[in-house]
């Protein structure tokens, strides 16, 4: 399946008008697209299914549960598929089916092992208040909150990644926010606490996967995990990022990627 991938447009701020690749058989949205959510209305009218996970900012300054429920009722108006801990099987023009889970795995903070989570936690407090998103009824939505979260995106998707490709489908593609290894890391930052604000130690997880795009991370990669028996699992961040920051430079919003 041919897939056109863009996240981190940031459409709140920068000008940018995405356009179909003409070869694409679907769009993928891998986050913060617009934190006001009226961009999203470019892909509307998209000559090929669109589907999205959520970024962090499309959560700022609202209630975590309140959002998902307008973000979803915003998709479905413009027949954007939202997933979140969802899969959603296609068919390509060759007949292969592909599985897409997509969810926006937030933080757990233990990429750099449980030793120096809290470290990584209070790393976090900057995004945090970047953010300023809220949950249950008004409480800060903090680095531990933040942390529940991605620990349930994961345990969603270890199981969903338990079942192989058979009767149903012949490859998975995971879709997420944030990245699944330390290996997506902006080179400009290097690692340190900040960076697990940014990647998980998922790298247990892509292995089971043929295809992992994400986001996030305001540079390209696009790196295989070596399988063993299998072709290596590939890992694909496309983000575009702001344009005051040169971040923009060399990104192909046209470029396209097999699964």
């Amino acid at each position: 399946m041919r897939i056109q991938l863009l996240s981190d447009l940031h459409l709140e701020t920068e000008a940018f008008a995405a356009q179909p690749a003409p070869e694409a058989e679907v769009l993928v949205l891998a986050g913060d697209i617009d934190a006001t959510w009226a961009g999203l209305s470019q892909f509307a009218d998209w000559p090929v299914p669109v589907l999205m996970v959520a970024g962090n900012h499309e959560f700022d300054g609202r209630d975590i549960a309140e959002a998902w429920r307008d973000l979803r009722a915003r998709c479905e108006s413009l027949n954007i598929r939202l997933l979140e801990q969802e899969a959603l099987v296609l068919q390509g023009d060759d007949g292969r089916r592909v599985r897409f889970l997509g969810t926006v795995r937030w933080s757990d903070f233990d990429l750099f092992g449980a030793a120096q989570r809290e470290r990584a936690m209070r790393a976090a407090g900057y995004f945090m208040r970047v953010q300023r998103s809220t949950i249950d009824g008004g409480q800060p939505f903090d680095a531990a909150a933040v942390r529940v979260a991605g620990l349930a995106c994961r345990q969603w998707l270890e199981q969903a990644l338990q079942t192989p490709a058979g009767a149903d489908w012949d490859a998975t593609v995971v879709v997420t926010h944030f990245a699944p290894s330390i290996k997506s890391a902006d080179v400009r930052f290097g690692k340190q606490p900040g960076t697990a604000s940014f990647c998980n130690a998922d790298d247990d997880l892509v292995v089971r996967a043929d295809l992992w795009l994400h986001g996030h991370l305001h540079c390209r990669h696009d790196y295989a995990i070596d399988r063993a028996g299998q072709r290596p699992a590939r890992v694909v961040c496309q983000a575009r990022g702001l344009a005051h920051k040169n971040e923009h430079l060399g990104h192909d919003p046209m470029r396209v990627l097999t699964a």
